[in-house]
């Protein structure tokens, strides 16, 4: 962990202490912080940073100045790396022209196209700002298409904060999700009761390209399953939603289940659509055209431009350079790297998930002691894991930093070994 001077941290901004930061914030905000990112809510670790302050590249800087390797590009939505220079210059560039008019800029039409000429099922795209918006308008879009009720997804997968979806029930009505069915992901025979048991009522099946929730291991997707879905849909005249909200552009630039043979009908993009400035998408079929132009989409700030030229950027960049494939190879290198690390500390780590996004696991952790214990050495030696979350490489990573990781994942081990 790098520590600047207390002056050099003014400089850098506020100077303000994060410690002092959650004081003042628990008297102005509920609980301090809300959601996934309220670091005492999800009982992080108490090293770990609240407030942040810059992050160039695959590096983040809080407000006491510490800098540390970042594994969570933000959660998701850093792709390239922060302050990405072409990204930024996009966005300088629209800002002098304008952000938010009257309507939209030529940007709305340019990244459409680009979302059509690249995404492999896309025959058009509509924009919001958050992954929970472009999941609810695919689920509207396939009622307003098939004209039934039930939506169908698999059991504890996470597809958006609003009631209908969100894990946590306070304030949720049973109102709020009797059209959600559940089925067991990647267990067909599952998926075809759901349906069966709703017979002429299912309006669309809505799952992630790999399973991901909120402690468990992930899963990849059984080819097999992904084309059961397909046909599934096909057959009883479902719409098929792929949630690309975590995965998109990080697997496959054409859309994650194109490397397997199997298109959706709908998908719903954000994270890493933008680099990091707030932006979703929705892309759709021909057939579905009619139904997205009647349904009622909007939001006093979904035709920004400014995000838009971001994704346009965004998208170009990681075309152009290579950028999944460069991905894919350093989590590789993560992955095989977490994985003797764990046998030369003889420490019960279980690692799951793609290479890219991966999550880490302690085996008998039900409480994530161990896994707190390995994250907060990591980020004593200057990286930045999670114990709950899957974690996120960048383009903007090297094997430099990958090694880093790794040496500080290997100090992580070392401490749960002699807590064991």
């Amino acid at each position: 962990m790098t520590t600047t001077s207390s002056s050099s941290a003014t400089t850098l901004g506020s100077g303000v202490h994060d410690r002092a930061l959650r004081a003042r914030a628990h008297r102005v905000i509920p609980g301090g912080m809300y959601g996934h990112l309220a670091v005492e809510k999800t009982q992080l670790p108490t090293n770990f940073p609240q407030f942040y302050e810059t992050a160039v590249g695959a590096h983040v800087r809080d407000v006491d100045g510490n800098e540390y390797i970042d594994l969570m590009c933000s959660w998701g939505p850093v792709l390239l790396g922060y302050a990405h220079p072409a990204v930024e210059e996009a966005v300088r560039r629209q800002m002098s022209l304008g952000d938010i008019n009257n309507g939209p800029s030529a940007r709305l039409v340019e990244l459409a196209e680009l979302l059509v000429d690249t995404v492999a099922h896309a025959d058009w795209a509509i924009f919001g700002k958050n992954g929970t918006d472009a999941t609810t308008a695919c689920c509207t879009i396939a009622r307003a298409a098939t004209g039934r009720t039930k939506i169908l997804k698999a059991t504890t997968a996470y597809h958006g904060s609003n009631p209908t979806f969100t894990p946590i029930p306070a304030g949720v009505t049973d109102a709020d999700r009797v059209n959600i069915v559940e089925f067991a992901f990647n267990d067909l025979a599952s998926l075809e009761a759901a349906a069966a048991e709703n017979d002429g009522d299912v309006a669309a099946v809505i799952v992630t390209p790999f399973f991901h929730d909120g402690f468990g291991d992930l899963a990849s997707v059984d080819p097999a399953f992904a084309a059961g879905v397909r046909a599934l849909c096909d057959r009883i005249g479902a719409v098929l939603i792929l949630d690309e909200v975590r995965a998109g552009f990080r697997l496959d630039v054409r859309g994650s289940w194109e490397r397997i043979g199997v298109r959706p009908d709908l998908s719903a993009f954000s994270k890493a659509l933008g680099n990091g400035y707030p932006i979703s998408a929705i892309t759709g079929t021909d057939q579905l055209r009619d139904a997205a132009d009647s349904v009622y989409l909007t939001g006093s700030f979904w035709l920004q431009s400014v995000p838009m030229a971001a994704a346009i950027a965004t998208v170009h960049e990681l075309v152009n350079t290579g950028g999944v494939e460069h991905m894919n190879s350093l989590g590789q290198r993560l992955v095989t790297g977490l994985r003797a690390v764990a046998e030369d500390h003889e420490v019960p780590l279980i690692v799951s998930g793609e290479v890219t996004m991966p999550k880490i696991r302690f085996v008998d952790d039900p409480d994530l002691r161990l896994a707190n214990v390995f994250c907060s050495t990591a980020l004593d030696f200057g990286v930045f894991l999670h114990p709950w979350h899957n974690w996120f490489v960048s383009a903007a990573h090297t094997e430099g930093t990958i090694d880093a990781a790794l040496t500080a994942a290997a100090a992580g081990a070392s401490a749960v070994r002699q807590s064991l």
